[in-house]
């Protein structure tokens, strides 16, 4: 489908969208209790205690990744940061971690009555997806690898459709990068690979790259995905988010997906880094008012921030700013 550039109508600008905290960032290196480089890309999650755990991942000085847990009663500050690494990469177990484990998103899966997390491990043979379960953050039950190189950018659904777990994910194939979605019987043997959004073409912020960033949240009108777009420019690649909703029980059919990005890097914190020019949320927290997001994300590979936004405000600006369809060109 096809949409012209002139049939786009705005209803406001997208700054007060997604508000950056006055704290960020809210973790860096310098809060670690361990020496690291970085700590960016954490997948989010509040425990039974209503307090919020993010699960980091935390760049060595080697250059290789691991996962490591920071609870917070209030989920900006006062973190309690595990003192070791709370998952490390395994690569006797399971040689896919050879080079480590990164950008895990987090879903609580109430059948499971268990946390799924899935995460990238980094192979010899480029980075696939795995998947771990746990009750309580301290141990875990590896499925080891579920999806192939070159594949990331990977979060389970909290439910199962006709009786199979769908795992989104973002393949890299002959036909480009884009977003996926696959149908499991047990979360080891995955099938019935269906496309749910393609990254558009030529000189759209979205185009030739895209990805799930945080796991989609469940609404009564669907599946709102936050999802990243990563357009090349002269000077290197540029990191934004941009907004799509999904039928529930039909995720590959596309509703709504917005024409422009929502959120991109602003704040000396993104631009910076290690990696200039990035936002790339992981993880989200909903208030218990229902509609108050936390949004963690991190910010230039080099630290994690924290920018919240009202659902209903989202859903609202999709519905003037979008168009239904997966929209390619």
């Amino acid at each position: 489908m096809t949409l012209a550039i002139d049939s786009v109508h705005y209803i406001d600008t997208t700054d007060s969208l997604l508000r950056r905290h006055p704290a960020n960032p809210i973790l860096t290196s310098k809060d670690w209790p361990y020496r690291i480089n970085s700590v960016f890309n954490a997948g989010a999650t509040l425990l039974a205690d209503g307090s919020t755990l993010l699960l980091c991942r935390v760049e060595d000085r080697r250059g290789l990744s691991h996962l490591c847990a920071a609870r917070s009663v209030n989920g900006v500050d006062g973190w309690n940061i595990d003192p070791s690494p709370t998952l490390m990469p395994d690569p006797i177990g399971y040689p896919e971690e050879l080079w480590g484990i990164e950008d895990p998103r987090i879903t609580y899966v109430p059948e499971l009555e268990q946390y799924a997390v899935a995460y990238t491990s980094y192979s010899k043979g480029g980075p696939g997806v795995s998947l771990a379960l746990t009750k309580d953050f301290r141990t875990f039950e590896r499925y080891g690898v579920i999806m192939s190189p070159d594949d990331k950018d990977a979060a389970l659904l909290s439910y199962r459709i006709g009786g199979l777990w769908a795992l989104i994910h973002r393949p890299m194939t002959a036909l480009g990068a884009h977003i996926w979605i696959s149908y499991s019987p047990d979360l080891r043997h995955w099938g019935s690979h269906r496309v749910m959004m393609e990254a558009r073409k030529g000189a759209w912020w979205d185009a030739n790259k895209i990805g799930l960033s945080c796991p989609p949240i469940e609404t009564p009108r669907g599946l709102l995905m936050l999802y990243h777009g990563v357009k090349q420019t002269a000077s290197g690649c540029l990191y934004r988010v941009g907004l799509a909703l999904f039928d529930t029980q039909k995720p590959d059919t596309c509703l709504l997906r917005g024409d422009s990005w929502i959120f991109g890097p602003e704040a000396d914190y993104e631009h910076g880094g290690d990696v200039h020019d990035v936002v790339f949320p992981c993880g989200y927290t909903i208030h218990p008012d229902g509609d108050t997001l936390n949004i963690y994300y991190g910010a230039g590979d080099s630290c994690i921030a924290l920018a919240q936004a009202s659902l209903r405000s989202l859903l609202t600006w999709l519905d003037h700013n979008g168009a239904p369809g997966v929209l390619t060109s």
